[in-house]
């Protein structure tokens, strides 16, 4: 089977940190060319990882040796880049959140369906294994009937200069962090779900949220309680409350691949840990990319209610 060649635009911290390696080690992967505007990062990141450098981002789509294309620029870039990848006849890969925008993602997601290309936001949680354990716990009926979700998302204040903070990138809160606890909330509760409440808050002398917190209902009446920020002490959590019992999920988001992740569930005849084999949802996205691009998938869906939900919290923010 040929590899899946894929080049990445652009030499953000997460390409080089956690996608490139992952990409490197990948069975059926290649990482065929990185391009950035800036020839000397290219460069490096490149031999890094024993690739080729291409000064452009049109350069690298232009390239026939390229079958999909990794988007880790801005926010407010994703867009862009996606739709020219695509009309390139280029698979893609792209940060969250696909773009800042629900109509932009939604004709994403059309032309990815006309073209017959895989289309996939890079939300990792979602691939590891922990996740598939506690939906299993919840059809088996261990919380009983479901009552409330709760999860968080919070990180320790960043770098001034970090593109976090530039509304022009499209930086703040529920666009970075924010994405995580709504995103869970689909996972497990579903499609019905509806904004009824949200604040989004910003820190002294910055032009984006930095701070946030959404109350959504389903329409069986099961409450999601939402925090999110980029300035508050780490927490990465969410809790599943039923009539019987409540799981509860640690490291929920962004678990190193050496972890062995730990359920609790509690209920009224105790407490039980449930231990799981380390993962990596890193490499399992990766995997999960190449996949789609073999058999060519039609995107998720999902990306359209994520968008959809995002722009409610927003609007009903500032209402």
């Amino acid at each position: 089977m040929a590899a899946v060649r894929i080049g990445v635009l652009g030499c953000a911290d997460i390409a080089r940190r956690r996608m490139l390696p992952a990409m490197a080690a990948a069975s059926g992967v290649e990482i065929a060319a990185v391009a950035s505007r800036d020839p000397g990062r290219a460069r490096e990141l490149a031999e890094r990882f024993g690739t080729r450098p291409v000064q452009g981002y049109d350069r690298l789509l232009a390239r026939d040796d390229v079958d999909a294309v990794y988007v880790p620029l801005p926010a407010a870039l994703h867009a862009e880049w996606t739709e020219a990848a695509l009309r390139a006849g280029k698979h893609v890969l792209a940060e969250k959140p696909l773009t800042t925008d629900p109509a932009a993602t939604r004709r994403l997601v059309e032309l990815a369906g006309r073209s017959g290309l895989a289309l996939m936001e890079n939300v990792m949680f979602v691939h590891h294994s922990q996740h598939t354990a506690v939906r299993r716990l919840v059809a088996e009926g261990a919380v009983g009937e479901l009552r409330a979700f709760h999860a968080a998302f919070t990180v320790p204040r960043l770098a001034d200069h970090d593109i976090r903070y530039r509304a022009d990138l499209g930086g703040g809160a529920l666009w970075d962090t924010g994405v995580y606890p709504l995103r869970a909330a689909l996972h497990f509760l579903g499609d019905g779900l509806r904004v009824v409440g949200a604040a989004l808050g910003s820190g002294p002398g910055l032009a984006v949220d930095t701070a946030g917190a959404a109350l959504l209902t389903t329409p069986d009446g099961v409450s999601a309680q939402l925090s999110f920020g980029l300035d508050h002490a780490y927490r990465s959590r969410y809790e599943i409350w039923g009539s019987q019992g409540r799981i509860t999920v640690d490291r929920a988001f962004t678990p190193p691949a050496d972890a062995a992740p730990r359920i609790v569930l509690e209920t009224s005849t105790g407490s039980e840990d449930v231990r799981l084999p380390a993962d990596d949802q890193v490499a399992r996205t990766v995997a999960a990319f190449a996949q789609a691009v073999r058999t060519g998938a039609a995107p998720d869906p999902v990306v359209l209610r994520q968008a959809a939900l995002v722009q409610a919290v927003r609007e009903r923010a500032a209402a």
